[in-house]
């Protein structure tokens, strides 16, 4: 039996929910999906600048769900940008 998901504490409500390449039409880009939890980790991590400790308390979630978020969250983005990608923020 797999474990439940445990809720995250999400405070954050982006007024935009689309990043691309400027001068590039939408519907040739590819797009990737960024999450509400992983742009909120993105938030308090590296907008915020908390260590993992303190946006894991602020999420309700563990310092290792945190930083595996974290780590998806960068990549998405590194490959939104390496690759000229849109990003899409999907609010669930």
């Amino acid at each position: 039996m797999v474990r439940p998901i445990k809720p995250r504490k999400i405070c954050f409500n982006p007024s935009v929910t689309y990043f691309k390449p400027r001068a590039i039409p939408l519907s040739l880009l590819e797009e990737v999906g960024l999450e509400m939890d992983e742009l909120e980790v993105l938030r308090f991590c590296d907008y915020e600048g908390l260590d993992q400790k303190e946006a894991a308390i602020k999420m309700n979630i563990s310092q290792s769900t945190l930083q595996r978020i974290l780590t998806s969250a960068r990549k998405k983005i590194a490959e939104a940008l390496v690759e000229g990608k849109a990003i899409k923020i999907i609010n669930k």
